[in-house]
């Protein structure tokens, strides 16, 4: 992973944003966190309420500490109590309802905390073999899903109408919508054609730096 470029792409995916019409909240860099940049991990929102995560990986824990501390002059917040895990990698916002992976990372303990605070319908897909659910689908809207083919039939997804990435771009299935607009990685061509095609705004952003470390377009943000 280069630094250097890594910084010049988040700075970018900042403007972008701002661009796009979201005001931003810059935390101060976490020296002690080295994954602290995927902060939407940190936190699971959901209307007036919001829920600070339990961290899978022990060395993570701790990240969350300065997104609780601006939160809590936003939303009504809780915690996720060990045994409980859940991140925000694993979970896919709808405008009344939420679907969550449990996988490496989030446990049914996770949800079912997750579920009873926030008081919404969370629809699960299970696959323990991979990190995030976010990495092979992402909502634009409420009915249109940008998935991997690995998730295409699972049948929570059946009602929704799918852009089904192809197998060599299979991280294109991370996408993030504001205000119309759907940020894309700049890497993958063919999704990003099929997701204009399909009538949509597409704005690209180069994610190589972040996408040799598993991370992808959502990660960088918690958009509320």
């Amino acid at each position: 992973m280069n630094i250097t470029l890594a910084r010049k792409q988040h700075k970018e995916y900042c403007r972008i944003l701002s661009e796009l019409g979201l005001d931003l909240i810059e935390l101060p860099i976490d020296e002690e966190h080295p994954d602290s940049c995927f902060v939407e991990d940190t936190a699971i929102i959901f209307g007036e309420k919001a829920i600070i995560t339990c961290m899978a990986k022990e060395s993570r824990r701790g990240e969350d500490m300065q997104v609780e501390q601006v939160l809590r002059k936003y939303k009504h917040l809780s915690r996720i109590i060990v045994p409980g895990t859940i991140e925000g990698g694993d979970v896919a916002h709808l405008t009344d309802s939420l679907i969550c992976g449990i996988t490496e990372r989030t446990n049914q303990e996770g949800v079912t905390q997750t579920t009873e605070f926030l008081k919404v319908r969370i629809e699960v897909i299970e696959d323990n073999s991979i990190v995030h659910l976010k990495s092979y689908l992402t909502f634009i809207d409420d009915e249109n899903v940008v998935v991997s083919k690995r998730f295409a039939e699972h049948p929570v997804l059946h009602r929704y109408r799918q852009l089904i990435v192809p197998e060599d771009e299979e991280y294109a299935a991370n996408t993030l919508t504001i205000n119309g607009n759907v940020l894309m990685s700049s890497w993958h061509p063919k999704s990003i054609q099929m997701v204009k095609d399909a009538g949509f705004d597409v704005v690209t952003i180069d994610m190589s730096e972040f996408e040799k470390c598993e991370g992808a377009i959502t990660c960088l943000s918690l958009v509320f």
